[in-house]
């Protein structure tokens, strides 16, 4: 395997950098936002920005015949279920410990390769499954106790992973022809309407106006995390092989950790850390093939 070039490199450290640190934003937005308001605003933050950006590069904003459908289970995934379920998670238990169930999405996609699609599960897989299950029970447990709604969290932090693992299903297994940045441009545009109208229906207008720190992390999270980051998710997947975004997640958790401790003061735990750290290695084992693979 050749060794990484240093834009591969500052890349994906942007894009872990970006994807990490976001994590904490949504405990302070939320702290004055509802969930659909919130969402409603980062959504739409992210679709004015990827739509300048797709104008930008000059891409196509079509959709091939017949792939509506997909795009539209996808988006659904990817983008639905997926804001909803991480606010969620982050009301009820430390914004860190809810990106480390979040990005529990490639040991869903081993998992469901195996049941559904009969795909092979190796002993690294298998063992990284183990690994992460067991990861995932240290990292609540602390919280059944300190935090009265925890299996709430736990609840939302998982749903947020295997439906973005249902949804790198759909998408990888569809063929999208002509379809670079506009294939996420869509799913945040099909995503928006429906959100947006739970968010009038349920939130209604807000009582007061949000503070400038929460006004700020909102918009940031929609302009720089959804739509800047996913600029460089699409510029690695052109110079990395397809296994480059879980391989991106690795580190992900352990910074929206450590940024959830330095900006929010969020507890830490003995018995959390070395969950946190198993997670890691069961990523690790699932994700980075062994010296005998090709």
């Amino acid at each position: 395997m050749k060794r990484a070039s240093p834009k591969v490199l500052g890349l994906l450290a942007a894009l872990t950098l970006v994807w990490g640190t976001n994590w904490p934003l949504f405990r302070i937005a939320l702290s004055e936002l509802p969930v659909l308001t919130f969402r409603t605003i980062v959504l739409a933050t992210g679709f004015l920005v990827l739509f300048v950006i797709i104008r930008l590069r000059g891409e196509s904003l079509a959709v091939p015949a017949g792939k509506w459908p997909p795009l539209i289970a996808a988006s659904a995934m990817n983008i639905g279920v997926w804001n909803i379920a991480t606010s969620m998670a982050v009301l009820y238990i430390p914004s860190g410990h809810a990106s480390v169930l979040a990005y529990t999405m490639p040991l869903w996609v081993a998992l469901i390769g195996f049941v559904v699609f009969r795909q092979s599960l190796t002993g690294r897989l298998l063992a990284a499954l183990l690994i992460g299950a067991a990861a995932v029970v240290a990292l609540m447990a602390p919280n059944f106790t300190g935090y009265a709604n925890a299996p709430w969290g736990l609840f939302w932090g998982l749903l947020a992973g295997f439906c973005w693992a249902i949804g790198t299903y759909i998408v990888k297994r569809t063929s999208w022809p002509g379809m670079g940045l506009s294939l996420t441009f869509w799913q945040v545009a099909i995503a928006l309407p429906p959100i947006a109208l739970g968010a009038a229906a349920i939130d209604g207008l807000p009582a007061h106006w949000p503070s400038a720190v929460a006004i700020v992390a909102t918009v940031y999270t929609g302009a720089i995390p959804m739509a800047l980051g996913t600029a460089i998710w699409f510029a690695l997947v052109k110079l990395l092989p397809a296994q480059v975004a879980a391989l991106s997640s690795i580190a992900i958790p352990i910074v929206a950790v450590a940024s959830g401790i330095l900006l929010l003061h969020e507890p830490l735990s003995a018995l959390q850390a070395v969950a946190i750290a198993s997670t890691v290695i069961s990523l690790w084992l699932a994700l980075v093939p062994g010296r005998s693979a090709g």
